[in-house]
């Protein structure tokens, strides 16, 4: 059963069997999550440096962990951090150029690591994306690629 308020917003009431990965459950409620894109390139997020690519041509995972050694401390600090409010998203991420499967993992700063949700996986191959679904509460996250090492990006959930 749909059921719409005067503007239109409507919430679709369905049992929590079988949902896709852009529908979170809650009591029997299926909500549409938002879908926040993120592409990986080789060493960095796009999106988290401003849209920018900055071309970096590195073959295998080793180069990114010096490339952002010398890199990521200034990268980071034109960086712009991601700002949600608390609730349901997908973490839609893709990788479009790196050779080698790449991955996610979003997790509270410092000590909230332990106390706030985390989200994480790999295998996201050239040309392909994967979905990552996490209802965010209030604070400061980082989210990254280990596996195509990145920089510690910024997220905070207000």
């Amino acid at each position: 059963m749909q059921l719409c308020d005067h503007e239109g917003m409507c919430d679709l009431r369905i049992y929590c069997i079988g949902l896709s990965l852009s529908l979170l459950c809650n009591g029997g409620l299926a909500l549409a999550s938002e879908v926040i894109e993120l592409t990986q390139t080789s060493c960095q997020f796009i999106e988290a440096e401003n849209g920018v690519d900055h071309h970096y041509n590195k073959k295998i995972a080793d180069d990114c962990e010096l490339l952002n050694a010398r890199t990521a401390e200034q990268r980071l600090i034109k960086a712009q951090s991601l700002h949600l409010k608390a609730g349901d998203y997908v973490f839609r991420v893709s990788n479009r150029d790196v050779p080698y499967a790449l991955g996610f993992w979003l997790r509270g700063a410092g000590l909230s690591r332990f106390t706030l949700p985390t989200v994480a996986g790999g295998g996201i191959a050239m040309g392909h994306s994967r979905d990552y679904s996490i209802r965010l509460e209030a604070g400061e996250y980082h989210y990254s690629c280990p596996l195509n090492p990145t920089p510690d990006y910024i997220l905070i959930v207000e």
